[in-house]
């Protein structure tokens, strides 16, 4: 008989063994990486491509061609692609990070065959339809107009620019005129150069048919595929970060102010990244961190607020944002400067440490569940070429770093001249 009176012991995470992908090549060179696993005769195929918004010369063209390559193609109409995947029961994503392009598909086993039809089509056969692209174009325009008057994106899109520079690709923004300037062929040319084979990598993860490879070689390995494009060179951009510390931009009818203050700072590759994941979390990066206690369940100036580092293939960034009530704005912002003066100044608590300490290893536990997730954890070190040691540095980190090391690192991370301030709203 259990005896329910007495708590289960407390037992601390000691290591988690992160099931490594297995790694394949396409006979024409496209790297495959399959990660099998799990009980649902499901695959996901992740064709990823170096045509994020770092590699676009002019602005919206990443984004627009990624989102029309589904709108037509060389056999199919839009409806008939959207149409004939749903059929089949599956599901594609098309997506556009700052360094990655992407093109995801879920598909039943069953319907794997029938379903990558329709994938090759849009990857190697699209053919861009100049009604789609005004529809497409005027849509985004509209889109772009209701957002800007939204504080937390006037203040996402600026905190950016000041971060990086108006030039640099993280840092450069969506203007009205840009939406005029685009042409078609700036995504066809975009789409040559950027989406063909020797631009592709294929991560497969489920409980993948024994003859993934083999389909896969059939649909997209026979030959070069969109050949013909010039090799993509490294291009190194300049960070311009603006020397003014402030920065507010007004809008009269605002209820809502949206504070946000960081510095460019490092992504996961810089030796200080494990211990700035455990400062970041006592700071402001779960439900109990101190900026929470502190604007949110002290204060009540806010429903939610929140700090992170924002991980970039050749950059990385510190944020806090939140939104608050235009009359306590600065009171948010004097608040928050306070927490960062606090890391620097004093020491963690031991108690705050440990549970901050297994908060880290508990949410690092839940996201290696099923080989979706698994795959992700493959990718979040393959895009900055690291390897699984990577995860073993980060538990030995998070296990043995002290309150002395923290404050050391508050102090290099977090000084308040460093910080860059751009509030959107009332002031």
């Amino acid at each position: 008989m259990l005896d329910r009176k007495t708590a289960p012991a407390f037992v601390t995470i000691d290591k988690v063994d992160v099931m490594p992908v297995k790694q394949h090549q396409l006979s024409n060179g496209i790297p495959l990486y399959t990660l099998s696993a799990g009980s649902q005769e499901i695959t996901k195929l992740e064709f990823i491509f170096k045509a994020g918004m770092y590699q676009q010369t002019e602005t919206l063209v990443a984004s627009a061609t990624n989102s029309m390559m589904e709108l037509g193609t060389k056999s199919f109409t839009a409806n008939q692609l959207s149409e004939g995947i749903d059929f089949y029961g599956s599901f594609l994503e098309m997506s556009v990070e700052q360094d990655y392009a992407n093109i995801t598909i879920y598909s039943l086993n069953k319907n794997l065959q029938k379903t990558l039809a329709f994938v090759e089509e849009i990857l190697k056969y699209p053919t861009f339809p100049q009604d789609e692209f005004e529809t497409y174009i005027s849509n985004k325009k509209q889109k772009f107009y209701v957002n800007s008057q939204k504080v937390n994106v006037m203040a996402r899109r600026k905190f950016v620019e000041l971060l990086y520079g108006s030039q640099h690709p993280y840092g450069k923004n969506v203007v009205e005129k840009d939406f005029d300037r685009i042409q078609l062929t700036h995504l066809q040319d975009f789409f040559k150069q950027h989406y063909n084979a020797s631009q592709c990598s294929i991560i497969a993860s489920g409980k993948l048919p024994n003859d993934l490879q083999n389909t896969l070689e059939n649909f997209f390995g026979q030959a070069a595929w969109s050949a013909g494009a010039n090799a993509l060179k490294d291009v190194t951009h300049l960070v311009q970060t603006t020397t003014q510390r402030s920065t507010f931009l007004q809008k009269e009818d605002a209820v809502q102010s949206a504070i946000r203050i960081g510095r460019v700072l490092f992504n996961k590759t810089h030796p200080d990244y494990f211990k700035f994941q455990i400062l970041n979390t006592v700071l402001g990066g779960y439900f109990g961190s101190r900026l929470m206690a502190n604007i949110r369940e002290d204060k009540g100036y806010t429903y939610g607020i929140g700090s992170g580092l924002n991980n970039l293939v050749h950059s990385g960034y510190f944020g806090i944002s939140t939104e608050v009530g235009a009359d306590v704005c600065q009171a948010a912002t004097d608040e928050i400067y306070k927490e960062l003066k606090k890391l620097r100044e004093d020491l963690i608590d031991t108690a705050e440490l440990e549970t901050v300490r297994n908060y880290v290893l508990g949410h690092f536990l839940r996201s290696v569940d099923g080989p979706f997730s698994l795959a992700a954890k493959f990718r979040n070190i393959w895009e900055y070429g690291l390897d699984y040691s990577f995860y073993d540095n980060y538990f030995h980190a998070v296990k043995t770093v002290n309150p002395k090391e923290l404050r050391d690192l508050a102090n290099k991370c977090f000084q308040q001249n460093d910080m860059i301030e751009c509030v959107a709203g009332k002031f």
